[in-house]
């Protein structure tokens, strides 16, 4: 029992470390300009080591000492939960605007009309061949650390039932390894309730005072410090690895079980793929994975930008609704087998029943959002021709090519920077010098005046629909999970009681490499050919500033579709 305690703990604290990376993906982009498929590979690739490892170790299973390679897999985490936080070490502070120099002052945004070509060349400053260097190096330390991350993770969980099935009693292993597959569960929603928490603070809280922080996480430019989430779940695992070192290779057993052997590998893989239901079912669970790790890794970037909420609110949603949801779906669908004691051909039912439920649900999603707010020069433009930045009325003002500070002029329209709104003057808050509004903005007309603007962003509008969007994909989330027990069941019960072990391995190994690991990827890319206003770093594309959110919404949901209608 004292086992099942620690492997509980260990599991939850392998999750923080593998879900926080989701939590703070769009964060991560922000900071480093990464385009979502950059961010997309990355969050799959701790797939690759596990996947390279997870057939022999679990065919090699019962002749090492199982607690001691758990012990030393879970060092490797903690040591991949520390690699993912050192790029925020080695880098310097966070630049949210390229356009201001080192020097903050409030004025370098303006509207300057006697300062000819003097600012263009400053957003080259950052552009040296150092800076470009530490990009490659930030990605090259996170890459290895997902990489070590998936290899470390390789024996904690095959090695920790297996041995728990072996030293338990017939009557108590399903208790256990319930217990276990709850944590599983809870440890994404933790996760994403940690990086809630993390990402409310700013991510340069050690390098700068509090006085120097000029935004608020309200601000699109906004960066969490989503660097201590790493730091925070690395430390539990490290902790929680310490007793696995003290743990016998063999304990007595609560009662006598037969132990199966191994046969021949390729005979018993053959034997297991040629199976129609075995296969059909694999294949419907690689669809469904699909599109939950593409949920996974992307819904809190798809809230951000469609009801242009903050990550953090963003995170404590998903949280703390759709993934107790999905939880409550799984109970729920195994209780319903318990209960009615289900054939194999009521459990198929029951699957295809709760996917059509599910996709009914959500198809009022697709339409449940609103258009990119009105940006000048970019998704909006008074005159016809659709000038890049180059309104007539700032033509004077010598605007910096890469300055990024939005504004939401008094007309509802949104500018890049007060001085593409060609705004003169800046009223700060003497507290704490913050900026209050900007005025005397040419471009910003309203009634023949010139208009005023407020800091940020205008947003999309789109609070109204946000409750009935999170409903109804909670619902769809429940309907869809009722699915995941009687589905296991079909696997379980319609191959070779000898073979189990090996199937589910062979199951595992199967959606990880059809689904976990190209699903984010593809939905990466899919999301990147909705953007339509790149950040420039080093004249080379860095992260997205601006969505078509209507395209973003349907490719999004619309990739969703398509992996249910085929588990379907």
């Amino acid at each position: 029992q004292f086992f099942v305690f620690c492997h509980g703990l260990l599991q939850l604290s392998q999750l923080l470390v593998s879900g926080y990376l989701k939590s703070s993906i769009s964060t991560i982009e922000r900071r480093y300009g990464l385009s979502s498929q950059t961010s997309g590979l990355l969050a799959s690739f701790n797939e690759v080591g596990n996947t390279l490892l997870i057939v022999f170790i679990s065919y090699f299973g019962s002749r090492v000492h199982r607690p001691r390679f758990i012990g030393c897999g879970a060092i490797l985490v903690s040591l991949a939960g520390f690699l993912m936080s050192l790029p925020h070490f080695i880098t310097g502070p966070y630049e949210y605007d390229q356009s201001v120099a080192s020097t903050f002052s409030n004025t370098t945004d303006l509207c300057q009309p006697g300062v000819p070509g003097s600012r263009g060349n400053l957003s080259d400053a950052g552009c040296t061949p150092h800076a470009a260097r530490e990009n490659h190096e930030v990605l090259l330390v996170m890459f290895v650390a997902q990489a070590l991350l998936g290899i470390g993770g390789v024996p904690i969980q095959p090695f920790g039932i297996s041995y728990i099935d072996d030293f338990a009693s017939e009557r108590n292993s399903p208790l256990y390894l319930g217990i276990l597959f709850s944590v599983t569960v809870i440890g994404p929603g933790v996760a994403f309730m940690l990086g809630s928490a993390m990402l409310r603070f700013y991510v340069d809280i050690d390098k700068v005072t509090g006085d120097g922080v000029q935004l608020t996480n309200k601000d699109p430019r906004w960066v969490g410090a989503w660097w201590l989430g790493f730091l925070v779940a690395a430390s539990l695992v490290a902790v929680s690895a310490v007793p696995y070192f003290f743990f016998p290779q063999e304990m007595p057993k609560e009662q006598i079980k037969r132990v199966t052997r191994y046969g021949d590998f390729p005979v018993v893989l053959l034997r297991n793929l040629r199976h129609p239901v075995y296969l059909l079912v694999v294949l419907a669970q690689v669809n469904l994975s699909a599109m939950v790790a593409g949920l996974a890794t992307f819904m809190g970037k798809f809230l951000e930008r469609q009801f242009s909420l903050t990550a953090s609110l963003a995170n404590m949603i998903i949280g703390a609704v759709n993934i107790p949801g999905a939880m409550v779906g799984i109970v729920v669908g195994g209780a319903i087998l318990k209960r009615f004691q289900m054939s194999l051909r009521q459990c198929s039912a029951m699957c295809v029943l709760g996917m059509f439920l599910c996709l009914l649900v959500a198809f009022p999603l697709l339409f449940l959002g609103c258009p990119t707010q009105k940006v000048a020069g970019i998704t909006y433009s008074e005159s016809s021709e659709f000038g890049h930045h180059a309104l007539e009325c700032n033509l004077q003002c010598n605007c910096p090519e890469k300055a990024y500070n939005p504004i939401c002029g008094s007309n509802s329209i949104e500018y890049i920077s007060p001085c593409s709104a060609g705004c003169r003057v800046v009223n700060t808050n003497a507290d704490n010098n913050s900026v209050l509004n900007y005025a005397n903005c040419s471009c910003i007309s309203k009634n023949g005046l010139e208009g005023f603007a407020k800091p940020g962003t205008c947003g999309t509008g789109c609070s109204h629909l946000f409750l009935p969007f999170v409903v109804l994909s909670c619902l769809a989330g429940i309907l869809a999970s009722t699915s995941h027990t009687p589905s296991f069941m079909l696997i379980l019960r319609s191959i070779q009681p000898e073979d189990k072990s090996f199937a589910v391995g062979i199951q595992f190994m199967l959606l990880r490499v059809l689904a976990w690991m190209p699903g984010p990827v593809l939905y990466g890319s899919a999301i990147d050919t909705t953007c339509i206003f790149w950040e420039k770093k080093c004249d080379r594309k860095a992260a997205c500033r601006y969505y078509d959110n209507n395209l973003f919404r349907q490719r999004y949901l619309g990739l969703q579709f398509f992996f249910e209608v085929g588990a379907f």
